[in-house]
């Protein structure tokens, strides 16, 4: 048995969710892949994947196994890497996720370049507005804005989100300019589904800190879609600086409470697991995207 083997397959299964497509790609049947998966469950003796007619899911053991394998994998191709480094350009795959805003407004602008730079080097972006669990998911690297939580994860900062309250000329000139916090709550706040503080917009009245609970009909766990809706003048929204500085600057959505709101400063952070830190791509990735942001 060739145990790096049959993981390998392992993992081309839950990444491409089936056998048939890993099949297809190897060379073999579907019943052939089948096979591969349920010797290494019959090594380890417990079973990783539940099978059905209609889908394949991990089994708890699956979800231990499949993580660390990950890992394991990764370590490898590090090790491969600093070895072959003096020999090759970077090459190879990176899975990056990242939040809709920052993928528009900033990867999307500079990846071209990057794929010039660095043709070898393939990127698979995942955009998504919620938090991904980097090794379940077989995620390189991801862009987070905010606190970091996860004290396994390797971070570089990236750099700085502000957050700004606007609202487009049309809204404010049917529905009034609100000139109080409180006044807030007679207006159409846009809000993200999914982050339970964000409904509460801080402020500093009289040198007090308050986070004020705002509401509205819409909801969105998208940032960008709660940015259009604001553009087209459906209710005032708290959205970050990078995603709405061209309205602010064209005029198209006017800045409130710039005052008496806290923008609540966030860093921006490239999280990779350790495993994969020193990986020639992921770091010229890294170096690209500092290189960038930094002008």
């Amino acid at each position: 048995m060739r145990p790096g083997y049959e993981i390998s397959v392992f993992l081309d299964v839950i990444e491409r969710g089936s056998f048939a497509a890993v099949a297809e790609t190897m060379g073999l049947t579907p019943p052939g892949v089948s096979k591969i998966v349920s010797r290494l469950e019959d090594h380890l003796g417990v079973k990783l994947l539940q099978r059905s007619t209609r889908r394949l899911a991990l089994t708890p053991e699956g979800e231990i196994y499949a993580a660390r394998a990950r890992e394991i994998v990764a370590a490898l191709a590090e090790a491969e890497a600093e070895v072959t480094a003096g020999r090759s350009r970077p090459r190879g795959l990176i899975r990056v996720s990242t939040g809709s805003a920052f993928a528009k407004l900033r990867l999307a602008r500079w990846l071209p370049e990057f794929a010039a730079r660095y043709p070898e080097i393939a990127v698979d972006l995942s955009v998504t507005d919620r938090r991904v669990d980097l090794a379940a998911e077989g995620i390189d690297l991801a862009i987070r804005v905010g606190p970091l939580s996860e004290s396994s994860l390797v971070g570089r900062r990236l750099g700085e989100v502000r957050r700004v309250i606007a609202a487009s000329p049309d809204y404010l000139a049917r529905q009034g300019t609100p000139r109080q916090p409180q006044d807030l709550l007679q207006h159409n706040c846009l809000l993200l589904s999914g982050f339970a503080r964000l409904a509460k917009w801080p402020f500093v009245i009289k040198g007090r800190r308050v986070a004020l609970p705002v509401g509205g009909s819409l909801t969105s766990d998208n940032a960008e879609c709660l940015y259009e809706l604001a553009l087209g003048g459906a209710g005032i929204v708290r959205l970050g600086d990078f995603l709405g500085e061209e309205a602010l600057a064209d005029g198209r959505l006017l800045p409130l409470f710039e005052t008496s709101h806290d923008p609540e400063p966030r860093p921006i952070t490239l999280l990779t697991p350790p495993a994969l830190k020193r990986l020639p791509r992921l770091r010229a990735f890294m170096d690209f995207l500092l290189e960038k942001q930094r002008g």
